[in-house]
């Protein structure tokens, strides 16, 4: 497509720790292309981080910018690793395996999780996402960018998502979508605690679609959907409702825009709104290999390598699926009211 048959899309972005690196790809490679322009983003966890630094570096220096701060961005991530304990073993690099799971570093801190909280562990708090966020994100140029930016964070008290909006993020904002109650403290805001944004909405579509002109969403999925049934080690199956919990709340949401197409009046109501979204889905079955331990893994190499398929993936979509973009779903809603 050209420059006269822009495409105004929204981006919905998922978290999934490391998995993150994989959404990085998928954005490397949208961003390559002058005729889709970004009206919203909605992101959680990692997704927030991705969907933040993306829209500084676009607010600042277009395309080409938005590519270059979130490269720079997961480099930062992974530098302030290289003395993490949590690396893979000897073993695992011999084989070309990206999980944890044989670390010994990684199940003593999954056993010492089930016992104590990080409010025993790490008293002060500290997360050393703070520093690298504060010094790759110009947090007064997302009240300025004309992308409209929804972050996700679960409020510990109430249980509901609270999304927070251009001119509301900071780094406590980021921290707190990211925030799991395992690892790290509660984040505070306004008085309430926060935790993670993936239990209540991973991500959020709702925003999207209420605030945002584009009538296209796309859907980047870091966490698989389907999986293969026989999981009998004790850590496939934590590693699975894993994946399950945290893609709960957004297919709820895809099952009820499903509802809303079949009964909503086209032309009336917010319920229109919803039924008119037109939404498209970027996943990949290569992140089906990757265990929740892996999540943890910050290698550069691992990163680059999740990035590659993210940008394998994001241009088999638009060789696939980018002309339907302005004219009709390409994820079938549908499917999701088979079983109802």
């Amino acid at each position: 497509m050209t420059l006269e048959h822009t495409r105004l899309v929204d981006l919905a972005l998922q978290g999934g720790g490391a998995h993150g690196a994989f959404t990085w790809g998928v954005l490397d490679r949208l961003l390559e292309e002058p005729w889709l322009r970004i009206d919203g983003i909605s992101g959680t966890s990692a997704g927030a981080m991705n969907a933040a630094v993306l829209v500084d570096g676009y607010t600042d220096g277009g395309a080409p910018g938005a590519r270059a701060a979130l490269a720079a961005f997961w480099r930062n991530v992974s530098d302030a690793a290289q003395f993490s304990p949590f690396r893979r073993t000897f073993l695992d690099m011999l084989l070309g395996n990206w999980t944890l799971d044989q670390s010994p570093w990684f199940n003593a801190m999954d056993m010492i999780a089930r016992l104590f909280s990080p409010y025993d562990l790490n008293p002060a708090g500290f997360n050393p996402l703070r520093d690298i966020l504060e010094a790759s994100i110009d947090f007064e140029r997302l009240s300025a960018s004309s992308i409209k930016l929804f972050i996700t964070a679960t409020n510990v008290r109430t249980g509901q998502g609270r999304v927070f909006r251009n001119s509301e993020i900071n780094a406590d904002v980021l921290l707190a979508s990211a925030c799991l109650p395992t690892m790290f403290h509660a984040v505070e805001i306004d008085g309430e605690a926060y935790w993670d944004g993936g239990y209540s909405g991973n991500p959020t579509l709702t925003p999207l679609i209420r605030e945002c002109d584009s009538e296209d969403t796309i859907l980047v999925q870091v966490n698989p959907v389907e999986r293969a049934p026989s999981l009998y080690a004790a850590r496939e199956i934590a590693s699975r409702l894993n994946e399950i919990s945290f893609n709960a709340v957004l297919l709820k949401e895809l099952h009820m825009m499903a509802l809303l197409r079949r009964v909503a009046d086209p032309g009336k109501g917010e319920g229109a709104k919803w039924a008119k979204m037109r939404i498209h889905r970027i996943a990949s079955e290569a992140m089906t290999a990757f265990s929740y331990s892996s999540k943890l893994n910050a290698e550069w190499a691992f990163f680059t390598h999740l990035r590659d398929i993210g940008r394998q993936a994001g241009e088999q979509f638009l060789a696939s699926s980018g002309s339907a973009i302005g004219k009709c779903s390409t994820l079938d809603l549908d499917e999701l009211l088979a079983n109802v």
